[in-house]
């Protein structure tokens, strides 16, 4: 959700260098950056405890910066940036907005309002520094398609298919499509012609679902575990659309410029998580009294059936895919 941001500021400031500091896995997300933006990538385990973070410290601190903006809010980053703080060097931090989110999301007497995007606030950590950012973000590749690298074989040519990519996990419950209603999504997707559909997403127990439709649907391709990140964010980039749930994909689609159309459980868009130029038409979600119950979607639902999730029809879902593939072809004619 930073990458818009960074990437516009690195725009607007031409002539100043810019260092990311990030898990080392995210890599891929900074390479097709301005020049003016350099990835430090790191793995936290090797700087654990106070001694690691020391060290971590004196690492960074011989860049000598000219002022650090801490993105995280974290344990690791207060004291990162209390140290840069000791050395009068000018830092600035993330508000998060708990307090209203905990009002959005609380049992009863729920405040239902839009808050601030992560994009805003993390926008507002840079104008607190004196560098007001001007969002001018398309998209990872400016409007390209990106290299799909070891995944070209897997995926094939498009020629004059459609295709829909389909990031049906998430790291909890309470954003989860259930994967057999999921399953009945891509059943009625495939009974259109020239439809290609291709399951994204990580770990063995997805990895084994996908493979399972796969088997069943003959254009149901799943890429879990056959590329490297950069590569699946270069397939990505080549869909016409993607549904996905509210996770790390509907992000990475939303970033590689790609429509999304994402389905909200426990969670709600209102918290500031949606995908980066996403609009509320591709928003699917029940109104019900008990959401949203959760800023992450972690959890457990009180009510015990998930009815914020369950209670989306697939046909719904279907429909809003294609209305999202007839929009992209109208905008491609003008």
């Amino acid at each position: 959700m930073s990458v818009p941001v960074i990437h516009s500021l690195a725009i607007n400031y031409p002539n100043d260098e810019i260092t990311v500091v990030s898990r080392q896995k995210w890599s891929a997300l900074f390479r097709e950056m301005p020049g003016n933006v350099r990835f430090f990538g790191i793995d936290p385990d090797d700087y654990s405890g106070l001694r690691g973070l020391e060290r971590l410290f004196r690492e960074l601190r011989d860049e000598n910066f000219d002022c650090v903006a801490d993105l995280h809010d974290v344990l690791r980053t207060k004291y990162l940036r209390l140290r840069f703080r000791m050395k009068h060097v000018p830092v600035a931090a993330i508000q998060k907005g708990r307090r209203e989110k905990e009002e959005l999301t609380r049992r009863r007497n729920k405040i239902i309002r839009q808050l601030k995007t992560s994009t805003e606030r993390y926008a507002d950590v840079f104008a607190r520094l004196g560098y007001p950012v001007k969002l001018c973000f398309t998209s990872l590749f400016n409007n390209e398609k990106g290299d799909v690298g070891t995944l070209a074989e897997t995926i094939g040519s498009k020629n004059e298919d459609v295709w829909i990519g389909i990031a049906p996990f998430a790291q909890h419950k309470g954003k989860i499509y259930p994967p057999e209603l999921t399953e009945r999504v891509i059943s009625i997707l495939c009974k259109q012609p020239k439809r290609r559909i291709f399951i994204f997403g990580g770990g063995e127990e997805e990895k084994r679902i996908a493979e399972e439709w796969a088997q069943h649907y003959p254009t149901v391709t799943s890429v879990i575990g056959r590329g490297r990140m950069e590569d699946e964010l270069g397939a990505l980039s080549r869909m016409d659309v993607v549904l996905s749930m509210d996770s790390a994909n509907m992000h990475l689609a939303s970033i590689a410029g790609v429509p999304v159309v994402s389905i909200w459980g426990a969670t709600h868009p209102y918290a500031g998580f949606a995908g980066w130029g996403q609009k509320p038409s591709t928003f699917v979600q029940t109104d019900i009294e008990c959401r949203p119950c959760s800023v992450y979607g972690n959890k457990p639902c009180f009510r015990g059936d998930y009815a914020c999730l369950t209670r989306i029809n697939p046909d719904t879902v279907a429909e809003e895919i294609e209305s999202a593939i007839e929009t992209r072809k109208l905008n491609d004619t003008r």
